[in-house]
């Protein structure tokens, strides 16, 4: 279980998540939406330990982690795949895969995590993790190193962003395993209605602060129809 106890954080004099207080469940699927601006992107950030709150605390397992690193997170069990995909120069997909995992990983193996998003492992497995790579396949691909891991907790920031149709239909498929099959919490930033329908509860972030917390069933008619359609909400 994850636990965020009065958590605040300000940039440049300007609050960006105020008293933001959380318990989210083992397997369970979790979806933060909101408005652009809303803190969504920096509280999955400090969830995973990129960013320091100003006061408050994170707990896992009961464990306070507040101060903890990202590299000790994710050695406790919580992944993150960034919003934009970084690359490595000199790294090939096999690498990163092999690297993630932290173990050794069979060519069988890479083929069976690769077809979880839609990428053939032979055109892939070998190839450089660069700019010759599209948004969404480098997206796909980084998808697929946090499934290999299979973390506790596993953390996405707006994944389906800078992706084509075609890869996201592949997002929603993992997701909808991920939620029908989760052994752990799953967290994906995301303003997609196919993406918000699949989930166990939505968590709506409004100016920093947790407006309203509930099931797809309760939340999903009030935000489509409200003025936060403004900010982005989507089919």
């Amino acid at each position: 279980m994850l636990e965020l106890k009065n958590i605040n954080f300000k940039r440049d004099n300007k609050v960006i998540l105020k008293d933001i207080n959380l318990i989210l469940e083992d397997n369970k699927f979790y979806c933060i939406t909101g408005p652009n601006g809303s803190g969504k992107s920096t509280l999955a950030k400090i969830i995973m330990g990129l960013v320091t709150p100003d006061s408050g605390k994170i707990y896992y397992n009961g464990k306070d982690i507040t101060s903890l690193s990202v590299d000790k997170r994710a050695k406790l069990g919580i992944g993150f795949a960034f919003q934009t995909p970084i690359t490595f120069k000199g790294l090939t997909v096999y690498d990163i895969l092999r690297i993630a995992t932290n173990k050794e990983v069979t060519k069988k193996d890479a083929c069976d995590i690769l077809s979880k998003v839609g990428l053939c492992a032979k055109e892939y497995i070998d190839r450089e993790l660069n700019n010759s790579l599209s948004g969404g396949e480098l997206k796909r691909i980084e998808i697929a190193t946090v499934i290999a891991r299979h973390p506790d907790v596993s953390v996405f920031d707006e994944p389906e962003a800078g992706i084509d149709l075609w890869s996201f239909k592949y997002l929603t498929g993992i997701f909808k395993e991920l939620g029908t099959k989760a052994k752990g919490t799953t967290i994906v930033i995301s303003h997609q209605e196919r993406i918000l329908s699949i989930a166990d509860a939505i968590i709506l972030l409004e100016a920093g602060t947790i407006k309203e917390i509930g099931t797809k069933a309760t939340m999903l008619k009030g935000m489509l129809n409200s003025d936060c359609n403004a900010g982005g909400y989507h089919e």
